[in-house]
């Protein structure tokens, strides 16, 4: 997870665009998939709430990113919501209504 937030990190602070740091990573470790795009496939709700954890346990170091925070206000979990970080494409949500006992 700290790898995930060093990316957020790093494109909130404008050091790489969201390409550039996946396939960065890709190319210099030999990783599947780049931080950021891993963050979509587990959520980004999920590694902010890991994130937070980390920070109340063990300090400022593992701050969540302010990005990755507006992110999951937003609304924009990753692939499972068609919208993270990049885009899925959207798809689309019926809301059941509550039977009526």
């Amino acid at each position: 997870m700290p790898m995930i937030n060093e990316a957020f990190w790093a494109l909130y602070t404008g050091v790489a665009t969201k390409e550039d740091i996946d396939t960065g990573m890709k190319l210099g470790t030999n990783h599947p998939m780049g931080p950021l795009q891993l963050a979509d496939f587990i959520g980004l709700d999920v590694c902010l709430s890991v994130l937070r954890v980390l920070h109340n346990g063990l300090g400022d170091k593992y701050s969540p990113c302010p990005l990755l925070v507006q992110y999951v206000d937003a609304g924009r979990f990753g692939k499972k919501r068609g919208v993270g970080v990049y885009s899925y494409g959207q798809k689309s949500f019926s809301v059941k209504p509550k039977s009526s006992l």
